[in-house]
């Protein structure tokens, strides 16, 4: 019997991996069918980017809030049933977008829809961290946030199909309505997906508990470097489809295609990271993807002068500021102890997403002044100094078994 174990959690972190990966790639896809519709929804609703922006910003304050709350319920409930409550809550608010009379409506659903945005990430990073080796932690991750670029490459396709085959003031409508397939994800979830024997449901749980001395100054830096890395990745992509229409003047379906090079790179970037944690560490690998994103956003959004040039650049641009990512999952979940790993996790990135969902809004402002990638580059730039800053006192994890509790001092650099 015992010999069975190593092959039963074997098979356990690979359904876990596919549970979490499904439901991230679905975040992405209901996600970015609102970034692809976006330029159509401020014509239908005579909208100016401020106001376009400020739709996106309702959904990730909002995912702040859901992550929060979900992460730490996940700590009472268990990670499996968190995780399936997530995915429900934003596949049904993402299609009911579609049927919004007015921009009240469609913001307050946008809003409903963040609750569960923001909940899938943090319960199923927890769900993989905890079923996963501490060798092969990062990997798996990586692997599992990969899904994010799976989920936004299905969004461009949908776009690309229903744009090309429905005039603008309904297709938008017609995208929100493909947000409910991500509910099929919840039958094999239900069926397949086991809480980690680890696992042990905490009734007297609060999220006071991430606040506490021993862990004070950890919540507090990682939220800064989820701010730092969230803040520079919406920068550039709740907008970019705008910028290349606008600013680029390409055709909305012509710019899809442009993306598609940005994807890959993107997904790219998830996977490889997720190796290179293992490898060089967290801090590291961290620090490597914030520089090099900074230097690609004024490469990308100016320096390429010619369409063309968009082919080389772009999946560059993808490869680093997507493939950051990949360390919050491992990192976030060896910076805390059973007892509070759900509610770290869901807070930290949470919080850090919920302060970058300003950032859409900042620069629909700033984009009534000056050029929409000026504000994109100010913004991004800002942001990833920000992560350099938090990385400089927060600790190395890697290699680390995950603790049972909360540790009595923990050594900062």
């Amino acid at each position: 019997m015992t010999a069975n174990v190593p092959a039963m959690r074997s098979d356990q972190t690979r359904r876990a991996m596919w549970a979490s990966g499904l439901g991230w790639g679905l975040d992405a896809f209901d996600f970015y069918l609102y970034v692809y519709a976006l330029p159509a929804i401020l014509v239908a609703f005579g909208l100016n980017k401020s106001a376009g922006g400020l739709l996106a910003t309702y959904t990730l304050v909002a995912s702040a809030i859901g992550g929060i709350t979900m992460g730490t319920l996940a700590d009472r409930i268990g990670r499996r049933r968190a995780l399936m409550i997530s995915i429900a809550c934003y596949a049904l608010f993402t299609f009911l977008c579609g049927f919004a009379q007015t921009y009240d409506q469609l913001a307050i659903l946008r809003a409903l829809e963040g609750l569960g945005f923001g909940a899938e990430w943090a319960v199923g990073s927890v769900l993989v961290a905890e079923w996963s080796q501490a060798q092969r932690r990062g990997r798996n991750l990586g692997i599992v946030q990969g899904s994010w670029a799976i989920g936004w490459l299905g969004a461009n396709l949908a776009f690309q199909i229903v744009f090309s085959l429905s005039p603008a003031a309904v297709a938008w409508r017609y995208l929100f309505f493909l947000g409910i397939l991500p509910a099929l994800a919840l039958f094999y979830i239900r069926r397949g997906v086991d809480d980690p024997p680890r696992f042990r449901a905490q009734s007297n749980v609060t999220l006071a508990e991430i606040f506490r001395p021993a862990l004070l100054r950890t919540t507090l830096l990682a939220s800064l470097l989820a701010i730092g890395a969230q803040s520079g990745y919406y920068a550039l992509f709740t907008w970019m489809p705008t910028y290349l229409t606008t600013q680029r003047h390409l055709a909305a379906v012509t710019s899809g295609a442009y993306l598609y090079l940005v994807i890959a790179g993107a997904f790219a970037g998830y996977v490889s990271a997720g190796y290179l944690n293992d490898r060089l560490g967290r801090r590291r690998t961290f620090a490597l993807f914030a520089i090099c994103s900074a230097i690609m956003v004024p490469l990308y959004l100016y320096f390429v002068a010619a369409n063309w040039q968009l082919i080389l650049a772009g999946p560059l641009l993808g490869y680093f500021s997507s493939g950051i990512f990949s360390g919050f999952g491992p990192y976030l979940s060896e910076l805390y102890p059973d007892t509070a790993r759900g509610a770290g996790q869901g807070f930290c990135y949470n919080f850090g997403r919920g302060v970058a969902g300003l950032t859409p809004w900042l620069i629909g402002g700033l984009a009534g002044h000056y050029a929409i990638g000026s504000a994109m580059t100010a913004v991004a730039i800002g942001s990833y100094a920000l992560v350099i800053v938090a990385l400089v006192f927060l600790p190395e994890t890697r290699g680390m078994e995950l603790s049972q509790e909360i540790p009595r001092k923990r050594a900062y650099n």
